[in-house]
């Protein structure tokens, strides 16, 4: 798929050919090509107008960062948290904190856009999005606001919308100001909806934790390597405390987290060692270790056998 630059984002224009019912070209803003980075606009309501039902946007890796006005009653969940949108919210996702979107009511409207971080970092304000308030590991930026700052917010999508059709020749620039634009006033707001845990918390980081650590695997080639090896990296990427997430996997699975995550990494060793001809190196660094002794060790501990004793 032309233009789109990781699984991620090619997953998303997959869903959005599906729920709008246009060509992928239609979605694709034009001129993109010669751009760094990605960016698009969207309308809320012809996006989820196909959806005969009230479904939940499910927990998934995203690779892009996210703008949102949602207009409508709405629910959105970040791992024990949840937050109850009765009118208007503005919803900022990152890559690091996955989230879980529920519609309410078919009275859905709003905008959203999407982007790399690569689209910004050419911005001459040299801005990094993880830099930011709003987009730090452990916020939960979702603002309940008036209708009087959801028209505001919707006049910055309305000229986005203008501009990424429009043939001026530095509309990226522009965009890019009108991005930065939606991230100020986000962080100048206060959020309007308490957080507060549901009784079904645990079930869900239980299920969340589950998901990231499935994401990880298959390990298909030997360049790919781990992003999540540690409890705490898991525990980040899920914005609790590590001490939590051991207290809710204990409690699921009777064991640790960290012994959960090693059980994982030692059936995909076994997995590398038995079906692919790497060396013990390449597994070794797949798999997130530094060296090659670590990986050995860890893989006797686990296993009592060395990897080369396993492979034959």
């Amino acid at each position: 798929m032309k233009n789109i630059e990781n699984t991620s984002l090619d997953e998303f224009y997959q869903q959005a050919v599906a729920f709008t019912g246009k060509e992928i070209h239609m979605l694709l803003p034009p001129g993109i090509h010669k751009e760094i980075g990605h960016f698009n606009v969207f309308d809320i309501f012809e996006t989820i107008r196909q959806l005969k039902q009230k479904q939940a946007m499910p927990y998934n890796r995203r690779a892009y960062y996210k703008i949102s006005l949602i207009r409508g009653k709405n629910r959105a969940e970040y791992a024990d948290k949840v937050i109850d949108i009765a009118h208007n919210a503005l919803l900022f996702a990152s890559p690091k904190v996955p989230y879980h979107w529920l519609p309410l009511d078919e009275n859905q409207s709003g905008s959203f856009c999407v982007f790399t971080d690569a689209f910004l970092i050419k911005n001459k304000s040299g801005v990094m999005l993880d830099e930011l308030p709003i987009f730090k590991s452990g916020g939960y930026p979702v603002f309940e606001i008036t209708d009087k700052q959801a028209e505001e917010i919707e006049l910055v999508f309305r000229k986005m919308q203008k501009e990424i059709a429009s043939d001026y020749e530095y509309k990226y620039d522009l965009l890019r100001n009108y991005v930065l634009e939606l991230i100020h006033y986000g962080q100048k707001l206060q959020p309007a909806t308490p957080l507060h845990s549901t009784q079904n918390a645990a079930t869900r980081i239980f299920a969340l934790f589950i998901e990231l650590l499935e994401r990880q695997f298959p390990v298909e080639s030997s360049h790919q390597r781990l992003q999540l090896k540690t409890a705490k990296e898991y525990a980040d990427r899920l914005a609790i405390h590590v001490n939590y997430l051991n207290k809710v996997l204990k409690e699921n699975t009777g064991k640790t987290t960290t012994e959960i995550i090693s059980s994982r990494i030692t059936q995909e060793a076994k997995i590398l060692l038995k079906q692919t001809d790497w060396n013990v190196s390449e597994i070794a660094y797949s798999l997130g270790f530094e060296e090659v002794a670590h990986f050995s060790n860890f893989f006797k501990k686990q296993t009592t056998l060395t990897p080369l004793t396993f492979r034959s």
